[in-house]
């Protein structure tokens, strides 16, 4: 039988690691420069995006390319809420904003919560009806969910301020905000997928049929998890409005969705681990890479930057991703204490037996 560390221990462990999160996150606040702050808060951000994504499409196996969608809602409904009565008069110049919301303010905290519950309930409203679509049909729903909110946010003048969007947005967020929401995602969702509701989940995802001949509400069990991972998408949204302070419909095309589905596959469809080192990588790759599109010169030869060839190059690396890891970097396994400690001790096994040779 193997050995398996116990409760506490791993209960330590994840207060030190924890810990150890902490001290360099405040080693970087003191320390880094605002660019290394502004990618560990986008990374923080996209673990967020990615986790909800896998929670939805790896662990359900709810094919939703709509999650664009709700970042939207979220970052909106933040925006308007946190932005002083002055500021909205200031930016609302061909339409002026709906009363109340042209003089609520409230603080961050609230304002992330009321951004993610708003994202959660058009989630409901929309998974109500498209969750009885199955396959391509429901991706193609889902797909259009994303492009009307950005038509909506794009022509309705009073509550979005249209083309123009929203700008001069709070720069709440830093890396506490980010960090501290990031890990309550991952320790909320991981929690859920390792319960008997995540089991029921990923019953569901393997075949839907077995899973409802066995008591399983197939539907109430799709739609309670669009609806979770559309919270934590709007959250998600609510803290990248208040990174970046300026939002408009552009922002919200179907290139986000694609992106975070970049993550989800590069880190492993089905595991939460997964999508962790996937937005990770994702997040500092693109900066490596966003050296392509500036000009280079190699002795005579000058080389002009070309706008977008990180995503070029972005997307032959996940070809060759798929190419030699279809099921991505994790695959469905997670990373546990467990999994660390069978492996050092078979290190350590390998070791001793090439002394003893």
């Amino acid at each position: 039988m193997e050995k398996t560390l116990s409760f506490k221990t791993k209960f330590f462990l994840t207060i030190f690691f924890i810990l150890a999160i902490f001290l360099l996150l405040l080693t970087a606040n003191n320390k880094a420069s605002d660019y290394l702050i502004l990618i560990l808060n986008l990374m923080a951000i996209n673990i967020i995006f990615a986790v909800s994504l896998t929670f939805i499409n790896g662990i359900t196996g709810i094919f939703s390319l709509g999650h664009v969608g709700f970042i939207a809602i979220g970052a909106y409904v933040s925006s308007i809420l946190t932005l002083s009565p002055a500021q909205k008069e200031i930016s609302f110049l061909i339409k002026p904003l709906i009363y109340p919301l042209n003089v609520i303010q409230i603080p961050f905290l609230p304002a992330i919560i009321i951004a993610g519950l708003v994202a959660a309930a058009f989630g409901y409203l929309v998974a109500a009806p498209s969750l009885r679509l199955i396959g391509d049909y429901l991706a193609i729903a889902t797909l259009g969910l994303g492009e009307v909110v950005r038509v909506i946010a794009n022509n309705t003048w009073s509550i979005t301020n249209g083309a123009l969007g929203l700008k001069s947005i709070p720069q709440y967020s830093n890396l506490w905000w980010t960090w501290g929401f990031a890990l309550i995602t991952v320790v909320f969702i991981s929690s859920l997928v390792k319960s008997s509701y995540g089991r029921a989940l990923k019953a569901i995802r393997e075949d839907p049929v077995a899973a409802k001949s066995m008591g399983i509400n197939v539907f109430s069990h799709q739609v309670v998890t669009f609806v979770i991972g559309s919270f934590f998408a709007g959250v998600g949204g609510a803290l990248w409005a208040h990174l970046i302070t300026t939002i408009d419909p552009k922002s919200f095309m179907f290139q986000k969705t694609f992106e975070i589905l970049i993550m989800v596959v590069i880190g492993g469809l089905g595991s939460i681990s997964g999508a962790i080192i996937g937005a990770s990588l994702y997040t500092v790759g693109l900066e490596f890479l966003r050296v392509l599109e500036e000009p280079i010169s190699i002795g005579p030869i000058y080389i002009p930057g070309i706008p977008g060839m990180r995503m070029v190059v972005l997307s032959l690396i996940l070809i060759i991703i798929m190419l030699f890891w279809r099921r991505g970097i994790m695959g469905r396994n997670e990373i546990t204490w467990d999994g660390i400690y069978k492996l050092i001790t078979k290190l350590k096994n390998k070791s001793s037996m090439r002394e003893d040779e």
